[in-house]
């Protein structure tokens, strides 16, 4: 085996349906304003806006995960190492035929 190190992209598509907007948005409002959060006043101000003037709800929800939350899918296999972790949220028209039909489907 060769010694040059081999990398994976694992591709994770996930719908989720909005049950309750406002408390989506609250709740990123909530860590937008939270103390820890690394933001000026102004990228505050400016991560409200968007959060409150997005209708789909993305911009909240993307407020909410942390791309690392994503490593927890592979922490309990040891033989790789996660490297790194992106997260895109973005409206959906709904789950696809194919999610319908395969909901709990492994592949």
């Amino acid at each position: 085996m060769s010694d040059e190190p081999k990398f994976l992209r694992l591709t994770v598509e996930l719908t989720v349906e909005v049950l309750d907007m406002d408390a989506l948005q609250a709740a990123a409002l909530a860590e937008i304003r939270h103390p820890d959060a690394d933001l000026t006043d102004e990228e505050r101000t400016e991560q409200a806006e968007l959060v409150g003037s997005d209708d789909s709800g993305a911009s909240a929800l993307q407020w909410l995960i942390e791309p690392d939350h994503v490593l927890q899918l592979v922490d309990h296999i040891s033989e790789i190492e996660p490297r790194e972790a992106v997260l895109g949220v973005e409206p959906s028209e709904g789950p696809s035929e194919e999610e319908d039909d395969e909901e709990h489907d492994h592949a």
